[in-house]
């Protein structure tokens, strides 16, 4: 397994760990949805040509340009999603797991339902 892999598995993993996850292919690439209807992560490997390994990950206001603004080796504007505030992660130069489960965890939060919502406080 390469390092590709093993980063979409470690990924895809933490994503399908909450409540009504599911994943299929959306535009090209794997994607994890909610009751199966609203996205909450995209993983994009070499999107266009970007050169980037990443999630493309759905983020409450704001919080886009402060990453991006604040670590733009890490966190980019996303294409086609972008403009809706999610925010990219480059999971090959992010500073270890847990700061890829934290996007993944906000973007799960930002888009999932109270009830479950309610259901991650059992999580800790």
């Amino acid at each position: 397994m390469d390092k590709i892999d093993r980063l979409y598995a470690k990924a895809s993993e933490y994503c399908l760990s909450f409540p009504g996850t599911s994943e299929r292919e959306s535009h090209g690439s794997s994607a994890f949805f909610i009751d199966g209807k609203k996205a909450f992560v995209h993983f994009r490997n070499n999107h266009h040509g970007d050169g980037n390994i990443g999630i493309w990950c759905a983020a409450p206001p704001g919080v886009q340009q402060l990453l991006t603004a604040g670590n733009p080796d890490v966190y980019y504007v996303p294409a086609y999603v972008g403009h809706l505030g999610w925010v990219g992660v480059r999971l090959d130069r992010a500073d270890g797991w847990e700061e890829i489960a934290a996007a993944i965890g906000d973007a799960y939060a930002a888009r999932a339902p109270k009830k479950y919502l309610a259901q991650l406080a059992d999580r800790v």
